[in-house]
């Protein structure tokens, strides 16, 4: 009886959340809402000795937190969420730190492909971006294998930045540029701007307007380097795996602030290019 009474006041208590949660984001959507919010998943490592965990512990409670920032970010009405998980350099960490990450990596991928009606019921495409080809063989199969099941959602992108740097983006942009024109005997020989932005890695979505950067770091690491010249930067000082609902919401509200600077930038750099 106890037992029944218990789990009733779980599922009120549940419900009651939820509709808090529904009337804030309504709230939220009287202005602007990002179509794009990025993330550098900062304090994984940090979180699991803080509270004396295994650093493999630390990378799925990581995993967790990234699961409720897209169930709040697809209720709000972002259509694409960017999740920086793994430079290039961190290749160059230890090999059994960069073999735990492997293996995680491969556990939530193959996690996710099995919670395939999940991610059908919320419209969720994941995209890999960056040079796969240095992933070990089980993980880009993998990860090959989560955009083909995924590719016709349309609700929500989520773009998993891996293997990946934006000096490594920007040079393979570059290359294949000039590929294209090589292979193609093109006249044109000058490289447009829409051409290098057509082979980046992240062509597969505009331009992030948040960029949210856990534990407190204002640093970008390499990362999209070209694309947040005009993005709000939020460094909260919680460490990735603390982050939640709050956390999103506050970047919102700062976005939605400074919202009418930021696209009359976007709009003069736009013009300025077209001349």
């Amino acid at each position: 009886m106890e037992k029944q009474s218990g789990s009733v006041v779980v599922r009120l208590l549940g419900s009651l959340v939820g509709y808090m949660r529904r009337f804030l984001f309504r709230f939220l959507s009287v202005g602007p809402i990002p179509h794009h919010v990025a993330f550098i998943l900062d304090g994984n490592r940090r979180y699991a000795r803080k509270w004396k965990m295994d650093d493999r512990m630390g990378y799925k409670m990581g995993f967790l937190a990234l699961m409720r920032l897209m169930r709040c970010c697809h209720e709000l009405g972002v259509k694409y969420i960017t999740v920086y998980v793994f430079s290039i350099e961190n290749f160059k960490r230890r090999p059994e730190e960069v073999q735990t990450v492997m293996e995680l990596m491969l556990e939530k991928i193959e996690g996710l492909i099995k919670e395939e009606g999940i991610l059908n019921q919320y419209g969720v495409r994941v995209v890999f971006a960056g040079n796969l080809k240095l992933l070990s063989e089980s993980v880009r199969i993998a990860a090959e294998k989560a955009m083909r099941v995924t590719a016709h959602n349309k609700s929500l992108v989520l773009v998993v930045a891996v293997a990946y740097t934006s000096t490594d983006e920007m040079t393979h942009a570059a290359q294949e540029c000039c590929r294209d024109k090589a292979d193609h005997g093109s006249q044109q020989q000058l490289v447009e701007l829409a051409d290098v932005e057509r082979h980046m890695y992240m062509a597969v979505a505009p331009d992030p307007e948040i960029l949210l950067r856990t534990s407190g770091e204002t640093r970008l690491s390499n990362f999209m380097l070209w694309q947040t010249s005009n993005s709000l930067l939020y460094s909260p000082a919680a460490l990735w795996p603390e982050v939640g609902l709050r956390h999103l919401v506050w970047a919102v509200l700062n976005f939605q602030r400074v919202q009418p600077y930021l696209h009359k930038r976007r709009n003069h750099l736009y013009l300025s290019t077209q001349q």
